[in-house]
């Protein structure tokens, strides 16, 4: 017990000259404790083996990502997502990491390119750069000698040709094939093989061969020449629309000659078709399965296939469980999927909701722009998001995103060289002084988000607060 007149005589001092600072003593800890005590503002990063993104905005150090480098131990499947609404910096990001990816002699890239401006897809500044012409697919240009590819092209196989084929009709009609009509197309589409052997079949084969059934082939089933017939005809009547209708000229000939699939850089510009039309995922089923069984093989290389405007695989029930195959090549051949969508909920409130969940499951990568609030929360509800990422996603600028690399979630700014600017910043309306306002907005995004890891580490201002 302390001495009465020594506690008189603290107080009086105190009152006096004020309350006397004691020396603290030091503390031996361990690790494991100290941890607890001062808590963490960044999760450990992926490694330094593969390509710069940018820099992590929370500690500042670099951010490496490359799934082909984290497959097998931080990644189950080098697949990814890329979300977000325009304007935010997808387009940005995907072309500066295909730029950086193909610095590396091992890697080669596929990309859908669906947007266009000045008449050309936003990619062709880019393919003149690598000196490389990208593959137009347009009616009207093929209509006077442009690209065809072929659904009947030999390199595809029998059974592949089939699959194409049924998920064409079934695009189209919005609905699956009944067997009597999936009986019809399997015959006609037999007897082509079978009967044309000096030239490649093409489309107008089957859809001749649709509407004039041979009788051995009813026979063979046992059934008569006109039910065969009439199977057939709602068939041959869709195929047509690729032969005679507003399709024409892209898949009714021969694989055009010279299409060079050894490229490190591949780009199909599908600009000139409505992205709104049922000739969208048409047109992504024929090239999916078309580059399945010409352009993916067994030799060491890494292949990227990336797609843009993706929800018109992943909404399309039948394009989408062709896709699902093609992503099973990327454990067995090294392929990397990207899929770029603007908004999760035109996927998982679709028709092809079950595709949708089954794709979602395979990119173990996710990239995440700003969203709206309630956009936000329902991605980190689909995408299983920490309770902080969802609420800071509605309060990011372009440029900046959140990643989630197999659980692994950082707030990411993605940099751009000089060197890429002029390449990645296709809009024409992106001038000087619109660059100079965007990485203005860029740097107090990144002050408004370390201000939010802050507010979560050591209770501070709460999300969307006001940090000065």
């Amino acid at each position: 017990m302390a001495d009465p007149m020594s506690a008189v005589t603290d107080a009086f001092t105190s009152f006096l000259f004020g309350k006397v600072e004691t020396t603290r003593l030091p503390v031996r800890t361990s690790t494991g404790q100290a941890q607890a005590v001062y808590l963490p503002t960044a999760a450990p990063g992926l490694g330094d083996s593969g390509v710069i993104i940018g820099r992590e905005v929370y500690s500042g150090k670099g951010y490496i990502y490359d799934p082909f480098q984290l497959y097998g131990q931080q990644l189950p499947a080098p697949h990814w997502l890329v979300l977000g609404e325009s304007g935010n910096g997808k387009s940005a990001l995907e072309k500066t990491y295909v730029l950086r990816q193909l610095r590396f002699r091992d890697r080669q890239v596929v990309v859908l390119d669906a947007q266009g401006e000045d008449g050309v897809g936003e990619w062709n500044l880019i393919a003149q750069e690598l000196g490389i012409t990208p593959i137009r697919l347009d009616p009207m240009a093929a209509l006077d000698g442009g690209i065809r590819l072929n659904p009947l092209d030999p390199a595809i196989t029998t059974t592949g040709q089939l699959a194409l084929l049924r998920t064409i009709i079934e695009v189209a009609m919005g609905h699956g094939l009944d067997e009597r009509s999936g009986f019809a197309l399997k015959v006609a589409h037999a007897y082509v093989n079978e009967s044309i052997v000096d030239r490649q079949p093409v489309l107008t084969d089957i859809v001749e061969q649709l509407r004039h059934p041979e009788a051995d082939s009813a026979a063979a089933m046992n059934v008569d020449i006109d039910d065969v017939r009439a199977w057939g005809l709602d068939v041959a009547l869709v195929l047509d629309r690729l032969v005679d209708g507003d399709l024409r000229g892209m898949f009714d000939g021969p694989t055009t000659a010279g299409i060079d699939l050894d490229s490190p850089l591949i780009v199909f510009d599908l600009s000139h078709i409505d992205r709104n039309s049922i000739a969208m995922p048409i047109l992504m089923a024929i090239v999916g399965v078309w580059l399945e069984h010409t352009w993916i093989r067994p030799d060491r290389k890494k292949r990227i296939f990336l797609v843009e405007e993706a929800w018109h695989i992943i909404n399309s029930p039948f394009v989408a469980q062709l896709f699902q195959r093609l992503l099973k090549f990327g454990r067995r051949l090294g392929l990397s999927f990207v899929a770029v969508v603007h908004h999760l909920s035109d996927v998982v409130d679709g028709a092809a909701a079950r595709e949708a969940a089954a794709i979602l499951k395979m990119a173990s990568t996710r990239t995440i722009y700003a969203q709206k609030a309630d956009e936000a929360r329902a991605t980190g509800r689909v995408l299983g998001l920490p309770r902080w990422a969802v609420e800071i996603i509605p309060t990011l600028s372009p440029g900046i995103a959140v990643w989630d690399v197999n659980g692994n979630v950082q707030v990411v700014k993605h940099l751009i060289t000089e060197a890429e600017r002029p390449l990645v910043y296709t809009d024409r309306a992106m001038t000087e002084d619109g660059l100079a306002i965007q990485m203005a907005a860029e740097a107090e995004a990144e002050e408004r988000a370390a201000a939010a890891v802050e507010a979560e580490t050591y209770g501070g201002p709460s999300y969307g607060s006001t940090v000065a």
